[in-house]
């Protein structure tokens, strides 16, 4: 196809130039159908309007605030317990906290100075204990809603040290997280560890995460699991299923929330390896009133346990907890308390507000 130029009038002897289609400017180049192809995909995802489905790693962050113990939680104790807290200020947030244990059945007396320094955009806490023993957590947002984050831990003790590099975004209907554990820049040496979670519809999330171990440069394994997560329309109960096929290990778990007050989840995990076959069934309940909390759990391995948390003022908290095995024909007591004193006068911690940290 061609187009004419005409000549100006005043040469109205010269015949008209034809010239070639292809030397007129195009619009939208060879990139342009995948462009629109992507634009009419993100239109489509725009108008099902699915909500972000949270991470993979936060996926039981309800039950686990149920259950008094998990891999990652842990609320029990034994002994005696007492946490000091000094809050300097407000916004930012600024406190440290002096814990102490004592008569331990399985731990020998210990202490912990503890720092936290809280504000919208960054979160910093460390902690020592009389061993030396240092713990440092940091995490930076890049965006004002938290859609970008970066995160640091670090552990370091005697004979192991632990550093874990950590990015999180969170889109619209999806969020995405890369983590290296003790990664190595010279033999790519550590644990890294990628995942996706996506929303299928405004109830059902479906997500893979795989690991890869590098423990020496020439020692390597890769291994995938595979989550699902359902919420109910109006978020009072959510379930969950993650499925490791390589290591032959099934986890579920349930949450509900009955108003306000009680809540109560249940975990069940099915193990099926070629070494080991155990199922474990747990059963967790809290109950919280306007001064108080109380927390129980019953699992399949005969243990029994309880904490109930009583605060007389709002700077003052006594803990009672108790645990029994029934399988082992042995039983655990701890009480402790909860101090918290601040160099602000009432009024002027009811009027500064307090910042949300990225998590």
């Amino acid at each position: 196809m061609a187009s004419i130029v005409e000549h100006p009038k005043d040469d109205l002897l010269s015949p008209p130039l034809v010239v070639p289609s292809s030397s007129a400017p195009s619009h939208g180049g060879v990139l342009s159908p995948l462009t629109n192809i992507y634009q009419r995909l993100s239109s489509w995802r725009k108008a099902l309007d699915l909500p972000n489905p949270g991470t993979i790693e936060n996926m039981t962050r309800e039950a686990k605030s149920t259950f008094l113990y998990t891999t990652l939680t842990n609320f029990m104790f034994d002994g005696a317990r007492a946490d000091l807290t000094k809050s300097l200020s407000v916004n930012p947030a600024f406190q440290v906290t002096h814990s102490f244990t004592m008569g331990s059945q399985v731990a020998p007396p210990t202490y912990n100075f503890g720092a936290v320094y809280i504000t919208d955009d960054v979160l910093l806490q460390g902690g020592m204990d009389h061993d030396g023993n240092l713990n440092a957590r940091f995490n930076q947002a890049w965006a004002k809603d938290k859609t970008n984050v970066t995160k640091m831990q670090a552990s370091l003790t005697p004979g192991h040290n632990m550093l874990q590099l950590e990015h999180e975004y969170q889109g619209q209907d999806y969020s995405l997280n890369l983590k290296g554990m003790n990664p190595s820049p010279i033999d790519s040496t550590g644990i890294y560890i990628g995942s996706i979670l996506q929303s299928l519809t405004k109830n059902l999330a479906l997500g893979v995460e795989a690991i890869y171990q590098r423990p020496q440069p020439d020692v390597s394994e890769m291994a995938a699991s595979y989550v699902a997560k359902y919420t109910s329309s109006n978020k009072d109960w959510i379930a969950t299923t993650q499925m490791q096929p390589s290591q032959g290990v099934l986890q579920a778990t349930y949450w509900q929330k009955f108003g306000e007050k009680v809540e109560v989840a249940a975990d069940l995990m099915l193990i099926a390896a070629p070494t080991r076959r155990d199922a474990i069934a747990t059963l967790g309940a809290r109950y919280d009133l306007r001064m108080s909390s109380f927390r129980a759990q019953l699992d399949s391995t005969g243990k029994v346990s309880v904490l109930h948390e009583q605060r007389f003022a709002p700077a003052f908290a006594f803990l009672l907890s108790g645990e029994i095995d029934h399988f082992r024909n042995s039983a655990k007591v701890g009480v402790g308390v909860m101090i918290d004193s601040s160099s602000m006068s009432p009024e002027d911690m009811q009027m500064a507000q307090m910042p949300h940290p990225p998590q």
